[in-house]
């Protein structure tokens, strides 16, 4: 789909785009054309920029994973979007279907997370262990399907695998997510886990924020 129709918000200072389950964000070991070049791509034949173009990526979301991914379009904006991620003063919504319903329908789930890097891989530790780092977010059941169950979930702490190991270990699995005890995998390749809304305030004019990313795939089929 053309890049153009996937941008979310656009001004002087940020772009963000609307990323399709099955794209890479940052250039990987599989040599495909990473969201961020395309967005570089895009900025340069629309503005008619010269040379290279910045884009910097203020944060990431997981390959298989759909949804709304900010870049700054100056490093002004990129080292005033990094304070806002890590003051944490920025909110992050995704929807995820999982294959079991939670036993709590809203809870905050407090857990240690260490990433194994050659399986890429994260384990997940109820209590403080050495080599852990601390992880927090919250979920709410929003609705009921036949099969699945679909829950917005707030995230405090920008982890590796997070969300997928966190409601993984707390017996909701999303589907699709072979690595973290799925059932059996997406006709697409994704799985049903998508950055929904991001909301915080500019880093240069001060406005407050909120975009929303509109589903596809499989997650917008079945959810009508």
């Amino acid at each position: 789909m053309d890049i153009a129709k996937r941008i979310l918000y656009e001004d002087n200072h940020l772009i963000i785009v609307n990323k399709m389950a099955g794209e890479i964000v940052q250039g990987d070991k599989t040599g495909d054309v990473p969201l961020v070049e395309t967005v570089k791509e895009y900025l340069k034949i629309t503005y008619n920029k010269p040379g290279n173009v910045f884009c910097g990526l203020v944060h990431r979301i997981d390959r298989p994973v759909s949804g709304a991914v900010i870049f700054a379009k100056t490093s002004k904006a990129l080292s005033r979007m990094n304070e806002i991620v890590k003051e944490r003063k920025i909110t992050k919504i995704y929807w995820a279907l999982v294959e079991q319903s939670p036993h709590v329908p809203e809870q905050r789930l407090t857990d240690y997370l260490q990433r194994n890097e050659k399986a890429n891989k994260t384990y997940v530790s109820h209590t403080e262990k050495p080599g852990f780092v601390k992880a927090e977010l919250s979920y709410k059941i929003l609705r009921q399907l036949t099969n699945y169950t679909l829950l917005e979930v707030e995230l405090y702490t920008g982890r590796h695998h997070q969300i997928r190991a966190q409601l993984a270990a707390n017996g909701t699995i999303i589907k699709g997510d072979l690595k973290y005890g799925a059932k059996r995998s997406n006709k697409d390749g994704s799985i049903s886990l998508h950055s929904y809304k991001v909301e915080f305030e500019h880093p240069v004019s001060h406005k407050w924020v909120s975009v929303t990313a509109p589903l596809s795939g499989e997650m917008a089929c079945l959810l009508g």
